[in-house]
């Protein structure tokens, strides 16, 4: 199945699509957490590049919400999200499969239960395990009111193309409530630019994920430009890891890749149909 086609008509409908404008106050809880010293140096040290705040406030995340978080790899935003929910809330860390056999997948997982063990801020954080598409429980049908992934769409569609990312979204929809959001954020690819180029460069198009979202039974109602960066030109040598905080080149032309900052982004909210 190939959605990386996309119709003159979607293409109109995105662009006639209001533009939500970044939240002027956050929620106190999502604020406090963001602000907390317990974030480790080099995480709050991205924030001005992935407005957390923000972000979150976009999405609507309130602290009685039951959330998911879809692959949070190191934590970055669930050191966030966690004590926000805590209390009040439920959050899952939908992270790799236990039985995973790749390396990286098994050392993150350990480094996350680990931070889970040490750090009170993660108590009450329920683990589930998700792998499209064969690892798709992330949480119990039905239960959740956010479902979060941020820049993930691509490592899915790399890997294993349009079905897989598919099944990912059927995951998420099935996860929510009626009527539940799922918040997207992915590094963007022009619209003018080939379609092969998702398959290398770590950049999607804005149409393939609403299209695939679509697919999925969710309709797009919000798009922001919270996370969004004029500066970035998606077509570096190394994709999007030639910029920060990867610099794939190395000391090659690095201060040109830090003055571009981190990747243009789509940041999109769904609401399951």
């Amino acid at each position: 199945m190939n959605f990386a086609k996309k119709s003159l008509a979607l293409l109109s409908v995105l662009t006639a699509l209001n533009i939500t404008p970044v939240a002027a106050h956050a929620d106190n809880a999502i604020v406090n957490a963001v602000n907390d010293t317990a974030r480790s140096e080099k995480n709050r040290a991205r924030d001005e590049h992935r407005h957390p705040a923000e972000t979150l406030e976009f999405f609507g995340l309130k602290p009685d919400m039951t959330v998911v978080e879809i692959a949070p790899g190191g934590g970055w935003y669930s050191e966030i999200l966690a004590p926000v929910l805590k209390g009040k809330g439920v959050f899952y860390a939908a992270h790799f499969p236990a039985d995973s056999e790749i390396g990286y997948y098994k050392r993150s997982l350990t480094a996350f239960k680990d931070t889970m063990a040490a750090d009170e801020r993660y108590a009450e954080t329920k683990l589930t395990e998700f792998a499209p598409p064969t690892h798709l429980n992330i949480a119990p049908e039905g239960s959740a009111d956010l479902v979060l992934t941020f820049r993930n769409v691509h490592n899915w569609y790399m890997n294993k193309g349009d079905e897989t990312v598919l099944a990912a979204f059927q995951s998420f929809n099935k996860a929510l409530k009626p009527g539940g959001i799922l918040g997207v954020v992915e590094h963007r690819l022009p619209e003018d630019r080939d379609d092969n180029d998702q398959k290398r460069s770590g950049y999607m198009k804005q149409s393939y994920v609403v299209n695939i979202a679509k697919q999925a039974g969710f309709e797009l109602v919000a798009s922001s430009d919270i996370n969004a960066n004029s500066l970035d030109t998606a077509d570096h040598p190394k994709g999007v890891w030639t910029l920060p905080p990867t610099l794939a080149l190395g000391d090659e032309d690095a201060n040109k890749y830090r003055k571009i900052g981190e990747s243009d982004r789509m940041t999109l909210k769904f609401k399951k149909r």
